[in-house]
């Protein structure tokens, strides 16, 4: 099998998996956050018959808005979406299966990753500004500070991985997923240099949430008091798009927090393959192995947090990620950075 059709189809399934998990996720999202709240909460499968309704549903064009911005902002939304999953999930999938290839050793740029993560929020905050609704422009503008609040703690977690590629893997490229999956970032800490990355884990705690509008950081949303805010306006297929944007990017930003702190597989904890009854398993309970842990990660960073904490203000959040998850992130960098310096002395 030549290395096209390898990507090929690795990207494919990454794309049908990531739909489903994405909407299912959302489904077992829900179901959590009712459990807490002593509450029975919708089905798990409430994701794809919300999708499905509003696929069926009339889609209404609001008449004072820039049409072609407001159509258009779902679409990029969601296929830059479903682009951030694949950039991250294929480079992943081939550590996993064992597949090496000079062709993807420089798969998944840190770089790009960061600009795929903006992309569908920008799009979001067009289509917000584009609807013609005060609204809808109000939560544009929010989207916009939570946007430029989480760059820099985002920022300087991937200069941190990237100075510790640097070290751990000099003849890979140091700003590549495929090197952080093959080179966990843990390998060769000392005392100072677990607790930078702990730092880090702990910042993209609340990025996380912030990244898919969730609670405390729905601001731009917040259904109670601008009504749905820069998707008041949307409805229909253009809706459904913006929702299926969201479950894909939610899957994929979790996803990347487990390739930079979890990369470890069963082969590797296990120190060798797994075999039962003289077939090869190794796979299979690798990629179930990953899922356990993105389902963990997920549960703690998105529903555990948004059923513990209430809403923020735009101000409070701003001044939380610049000063507070800021401050996390780049103490953590200090340490990774002084780590081998104190481990010589």
């Amino acid at each position: 099998m030549n290395e096209l059709t390898v990507f090929l189809i690795m990207v494919i399934s990454t794309l049908i998996g990531g739909i489903y998990l994405g909407l299912l996720g959302r489904g077992i999202d829900r179901k959590i956050a009712a459990k807490f709240q002593s509450r029975i909460g919708p089905p798990i499968r409430q994701g794809f018959w919300d999708l499905k309704k509003l696929m069926l549903k009339q889609t209404i064009v609001p008449e004072n808005s820039i049409t072609w911005v407001f159509k258009g902002a779902p679409l990029v939304a969601l296929v830059t979406s479903a682009m951030l999953l694949v950039y991250i999930m294929v480079p992943y999938l081939l550590y996993l299966t064992g597949y090496e290839s000079p062709m993807f050793a420089h798969m998944g740029d840190f770089i790009l990753v960061i600009y795929l993560l903006m992309i569908p929020a920008i799009a979001l905050v067009a289509g917000g500004f584009s609807a013609g609704s005060p609204l809808s422009t109000i939560g544009s503008q929010r989207e916009m500070v939570v946007l430029m609040a989480t760059e820099l703690p985002l920022a300087v977690t991937v200069i941190a991985f990237a100075v510790k590629m640097s070290v751990l893997a000099p003849s890979m490229p140091s700003f590549s997923i495929f090197t952080a999956a093959s080179n966990p970032v843990w390998n060769g800490m000392g005392p100072a240099g677990i607790l930078g990355v702990i730092l880090l884990a702990s910042a993209f705690l609340f990025i996380i949430p912030a990244e898919t509008g969730k609670i405390p950081f729905d601001q731009a949303e917040a259904e109670t008091e601008i009504a749905e805010g820069l998707l008041a306006e949307y409805s229909g297929k253009y809706l459904a798009f913006f929702q299926l944007a969201e479950a894909l990017k939610s899957l994929g930003v979790v996803a990347l927090v487990v390739v930079l702190f979890f990369p470890q597989g069963v082969s590797t904890i296990m120190g060798g393959q797994m075999i039962a009854g003289g077939i090869n398993i190794t796979v299979p309970c690798e990629i179930m192995f990953f899922l356990l842990k993105v389902s963990v990660v997920y549960s703690v960073s998105i529903s555990f947090i948004r059923v513990s904490m209430a809403r923020l203000k735009i101000s409070q959040v701003s001044k939380f990620f610049i000063y507070s998850v800021s401050a996390v992130s780049i103490t953590g960098f200090i340490l990774i950075m002084i780590d081998p310096r104190i481990m010589a002395m």
